[in-house]
């Protein structure tokens, strides 16, 4: 995290993400200060917030991808809910606490993982000991039978070199394997999940899982025994501990939509519960202990972004004591035909690059003139115009269409290469954009 500076943050954005500087700026001085916040020594630690930030825009700009993309950067749990998901009919306040536990949730598996990558040399050592055991049941030699011990570790050994060759990998070996039975779930009311989960962790004690013998092939039986052999050499206190304070000190929720829970009441119909909402979700931005199967998990300084076109609401609509806990706000702009382009060319997973890797599989040969990519963004900010406005999703809509016929006929070896040309796009395109009712169904 050290390393993690500004500048290289924000470079490390750019290969995904074009244009929005304000935007990655932003994101990347919160997260820095995240880092700057464990250097301080003592209580005034505890005492630094973080600064929230809501992103303004209209779909399809990056809000999602940044968020996203940051998170996968600094390896922090992340979670994107939906605002508005919380104004649906039977909606309770504590529904909210949901975010927390299922960002905890991700944390475990995440820290769960990198354990069982620090075994995982030790844990193959002992899967193939494990191996070598099916492979050759123990015989009833006696140990200071020498002639016999030495020949048993030969053959021992010569069953080692073939399973590490991959000679036995479709040989049948019988495993004892446990099954754990479900045989109740628990559905509660909204707003009860923590009783739902306490429910359900009772009957797993209650009805402990069973083992039986199964017939697996070499391959199967390693996939198992290694998922076993981790689980016995992680320590699951531990995990629980470094996924808890992950995600209490380096925890992203992203709060999209949140626009849609910012209007003025109007005392009847669905905005009755805007204002509710905010009051619920602001308990967990303030910072709260919220209660998980894996212990108490604190708030405080998870860092909150929220996203929102805000087209009829505004970020002043929302509940003062909300404004106040997102004191960070950027404004990400529309994208122009020369943002289509560059995102066609620039970031390393443009698309240009994904369907020439997958028709490459086909063995088919895709090329895109820098006219064809211009045509391309041209046919995208048109249609953009024209209905409704969807950002840099409308590219997806338009480079599907565009591939459509060669993806089909793609497994026909006569096809060999295909030129994308601005020629091209035109053919392929001119009937639906010529039709603007058609383009607004199809594209």
């Amino acid at each position: 995290m050290n390393a993690l500076t500004p500048t290289v943050i924000v470079s490390e954005l750019d290969r995904y993400i074009i244009g929005q500087d304000q935007a990655k700026r932003a994101v990347a001085i919160a997260i820095r200060n995240r880092w700057r916040r464990q250097q301080i020594p003592g209580e005034l630690r505890n005492e630094v917030a973080p600064k929230n930030i809501i992103m303004i825009g209209p779909t399809g700009v990056g809000k999602t991808e940044i968020a996203r993309r940051l998170a996968g950067l600094v390896k922090a749990p992340f979670v994107k809910v939906e605002a508005s998901k919380y104004t649906e009919v039977g909606y309770v306040g504590r529904d909210v606490e949901s975010i927390i536990r299922e960002l905890t949730e991700i944390s475990i598996n995440m820290v769960r993982a990198e354990h069982a990558a620090e075994v995982e040399a030790k844990a193959v050592e002992a899967a193939e000991e494990r191996l070598l055991d099916l492979l050759i049941p123990a015989a009833d030699w006696s140990d200071d039978d020498t002639d016999r011990t030495e020949q048993r570790r030969r053959t021992r050994e010569k069953m080692r070199r073939k399973l590490r060759d991959g000679a036995l990998e479709d040989r049948p070996v019988e495993l004892k394997v446990e099954e754990r039975l479900v045989p109740v779930q628990i559905f509660g009311a909204m707003g009860m999940e923590q009783m739902d989960v306490d429910l359900q962790n009772m009957f797993d004690k209650i009805m402990p899982g069973q083992s039986r013998d199964r017939k697996l092939t070499v391959a199967e039986a390693r996939h198992v025994l290694m998922g076993q052999e981790c689980e016995k050499l992680i320590d699951r206190q531990k995990v629980t501990e470094e996924a808890i304070e992950r995600v209490e000190n380096s925890g992203i929720v992203f709060l999209d939509e949140l626009d849609k829970v910012a209007g003025r009441e109007s005392g009847h119909g669905p905005d009755v519960s805007r204002e509710g909402v905010q009051r619920d979700l602001l308990p967990i931005v303030e910072g709260c202990g919220v209660a998980t199967k894996h212990g108490m998990v604190h708030t405080d300084h998870v860092l909150f972004i929220a996203a929102g076109a805000f087209h009829v609401s505004k970020p002043s609509d929302l509940i003062p004591e909300m404004q106040g806990r997102f004191p960070i706000r950027v404004e990400l702009q529309a994208l122009t035909r020369d943002d289509f382009v560059r995102i066609l060319t620039e970031p390393d997973n443009a698309l240009t690059k994904q369907y020439q890797a997958m028709l490459a599989t086909e063995n088919v040969k895709t090329k895109f003139t820098k006219t064809g990519i211009r045509e391309i963004a041209e046919m995208a900010a048109l249609v953009n115009e024209r209905s409704e406005n969807i950002g840099a999703r409308r590219l997806h809509t338009v480079m599907e269409k565009l591939l459509e016929d060669v993806s089909f006929r793609a497994p026909d070896p006569s096809i060999g290469s295909v030129l994308v040309d601005a020629k091209y796009v035109q053919e392929k395109l001119k009937d639906i954009i010529a039709d603007e009712d058609l383009s607004k169904y199809i594209l």
